[in-house]
C-alpha cells in the first residue's frame, strides 16, 4: 500500500467509492468520471504503478475479475458490448499511478465516446447497486 495513492486509500477504505466487487486480490468500483454508464475500474489490492511493475499473479487476478464482472455489468446497465482500457504511464493517459483496467459498457445506438461525464454521487451509487444485484 502507498499512503499517497488514491486507489490504495480506496482499498483501505480511507476514501469512499462505489464498490461493486471485491475478492482477496482485487477491488472493482465505479469511475467517478465515467465515459459510459457502468464504467468500472478493476484494481489489484497490492500497489503497483503499472501492470509490469506488479506480479503475474496480480495481472491474472485483475483479468479474472474482469472476466467475472464484465457480463454482470452489461446486464445491469442494459449494454451489449464493452471496451477494456488500460493506460500505462502518464504519457499514455494514466491519471492514477496504480494499475487499473477500465470496463466501459457500450449500448447499441449510442455514440462511442471516451469523454468523461459527471454524474451525481446518487446516480453513481444507483448504478453500483444495480451491478451488485447481478452478482
Amino acid at each position: 500500500m502507498s499512503s499517497s495513492c488514491l486507489f490504495c486509500r480506496i482499498v483501505s477504505r480511507e476514501i469512499p467509492a462505489a464498490v461493486v466487487f471485491e475478492d482477496a486480490d482485487t477491488l472493482a468500483f465505479l469511475d467517478i468520471g465515467p465515459v459510459s454508464e457502468g464504467h468500472t475500474l478493476v484494481i489489484p489490492k497490492i500497489h503497483a504503478e503499472h501492470l509490469s511493475a506488479g506480479t503475474t499473479e496480480s495481472a491474472m487476478a485483475i483479468m479474472r475479475t474482469v472476466h467475472t464482472l464484465a457480463p454482470k455489468i452489461l446486464t445491469a446497465v442494459g449494454a451489449t458490448g464493452y471496451n477494456l482500457g488500460m493506460n500505462h504511464g502518464e504519457v499514455a493517459g494514466q491519471e492514477v499511478m496504480h494499475t487499473h483496467v477500465h470496463i466501459m459498457p457500450r449500448k447499441a445506438g449510442e455514440p462511442r465516446s471516451f469523454s468523461k461525464t459527471h454524474p451525481s454521487i446518487a446516480e453513481i451509487q444507483s448504478v453500483a447497486e444495480r451491478i451488485r444485484l447481478q452478482l
